[in-house]
């Protein structure tokens, strides 16, 4: 039996280990600015529906229940501007990591086939590429890419781990390239609602996509406006077709959000209050993180956007890792996320306040 695993890089989180001792060992304490996991409470109308259908004895559909998708469409609408979106343009998904990572498998690609992702991106895309044997390749700007034997372009507007944002017309731009060689987009949104120097806008926005989905996927997750990381609650939107597919394998697969988080995703899209009040957390801790970081001789780049600021010292990565281990605070390197960011650090501020104000009192010191 040949092991899938050989085709995997390797996992990139387990060398950050003899850091992360490190920074534990600080006498006040590690502050963990890495991964970018969420550390506030999940909203209470949102648990509130989840033990509401706690009593959920038989098996979850793949497609959802009908007030799930009308919560996800009416989302859609509303927030992103999405306009004659129908149930068949909405498919439930077990996190959204699963689906990057499985997406190209049951898409069926494979050997002699393409996936294109950014040159500084989130590793899972190169994952997913090499999980069912394509080739992964990298990009500046997809539209210079020869589409011969592309198949899949992966589009991260606001970007992990960079925090960029792509303007509209540079994604009409890119859209119509894409539809004009028969290239299919998936656009991985997830960070959409936490734009802070710039506003994110989707390939589903009508002035992007024309007011037609043919072609053109966007992802979008709960984990991080509404905290909900731990329900793995996310969903995929836009091409009726590849979706109809999709959620035939999937169906194969049993590949079903719990019927609780179900209900949960249903009262976490239709209520906007705790959207807002997590926003101005982050705002508070990306402030004081971003003039810390300055302060203590850091440039940023891009980070318009998302849960991380980009930061250099103009030295290597690792260096600066071990740098900032050695005052508590654990960083993730730039070159997890490609070769392109091997001079750079991802810094997250999903701390809580007490943790985040730690850091910068170190930072200063």
């Amino acid at each position: 039996m040949s092991a899938v695993s050989s085709r995997l890089p390797a996992f990139p989180w387990d060398k950050l280990e003899p850091y992360k001792a490190t920074a534990v060992a600080h006498p006040d304490g590690i502050v963990d600015l890495s991964v970018g996991t969420p550390v506030d409470p999940v909203p209470e109308l949102v648990q509130e529906a989840l033990s509401g259908a706690a009593n959920s004895p038989g098996y979850p559909t793949v497609w959802g229940t009908p007030a799930l998708r009308d919560a996800i469409k009416g989302w859609l609408e509303k927030r992103l501007g999405a306009r004659s979106v129908e149930h068949t343009n909405i498919l439930p998904v077990v996190g959204s990591k699963e689906l990057v990572a499985w997406l190209p498998t049951q898409l069926g690609l494979g050997a002699g086939d393409q996936v294109a992702y950014p040159r500084l991106a989130y590793p899972t895309y190169e994952v997913g590429a090499r999980l069912c044997g394509a080739e992964p390749v990298v990009y500046d700007d997809p539209t210079e890419l020869d589409p011969t034997h592309l198949k899949l372009l992966w589009l991260n507007s606001p970007s992990n781990p960079t925090g960029r944002v792509l303007a509209k017309d540079e994604l009409v731009r890119i859209v119509a390239w894409a539809r004009e060689h028969g290239v299919l987009i998936f656009s991985d949104e997830c960070y959409l609602e936490l734009g802070w120097e710039a506003e994110p806008v989707s390939v589903l926005h009508p002035d992007v996509c024309g007011g037609g989905y043919d072609g053109i996927v966007a992802v979008h997750s709960l984990s991080k406006r509404s905290n909900l990381a731990g329900y793995r609650a996310a969903f995929v939107a836009g091409d009726a077709a590849v979706l109809g597919e999709l959620l035939q394998i999937r169906k194969h697969g049993g590949m079903m959000t719990a019927a609780p988080v179900q209900a949960a995703t249903v009262a976490a899209l239709g209520d906007d209050a705790h959207v807002q009040e997590q926003r101005a957390r982050y705002a508070a801790r990306r402030a004081a993180l971003r003039e810390a970081l300055v302060k203590h001789g850091f440039r940023i780049e891009h980070s318009e956007a998302s849960l991380y600021l980009w930061a250099t010292r103009d030295e290597g990565c690792w260096e600066t890792v071990a740098h900032l281990a050695e005052l508590g605070i654990l960083v993730a390197p730039g070159d997890f996320y490609g070769e392109a960011g091997e001079r750079f650090v991802r810094v997250a501020f999903t701390a809580t306040d007490e943790r985040v104000e730690a850091a910068v009192k170190r930072l200063g010191q």
